[in-house]
């Protein structure tokens, strides 16, 4: 009888981390996507200092933003693709061709 109580309780726990994991336990707060999307709908775009560049080799998003500022990244990650997409609609960051050029925005101010 141990057993199979310790068998079931396995089980359980295992599907409760199972939906944990994927389908989350917490309700998604819709007033902070709401806001959100008002934000970005209100905000002007491609009001970013911009430069272009042809994409060499061996080159990524963050690697060519760096070297043309000379210096590390200083906004987040995220916030380079949001402008990189933004600048250059329709275009994934990591899908760029080598050799094509594209806007990449400019943070050395």
């Amino acid at each position: 009888m141990k057993r199979i109580f310790l068998f079931v309780f396995g089980l359980l726990t295992i599907y409760v981390i199972y939906i944990d994991l994927t389908a989350g336990t917490l309700p998604k707060d819709e007033t902070q996507t709401a806001v959100k999307t008002a934000v970005t709908m209100s905000s002007p775009k491609n009001t970013l200092e911009t430069f272009e560049a042809e994409v060499e080799p061996g080159e990524t998003l963050i690697s060519i933003v760096e070297n043309q500022i000379k210096k590390p990244l200083p906004v987040s990650i995220d916030t380079l693709i949001e402008d990189f997409q933004s600048l250059n609609p329709g275009q994934a960051p990591e899908k760029i061709q080598i050799g094509s050029t594209y806007q990449f925005p400019d943070y050395s101010k």
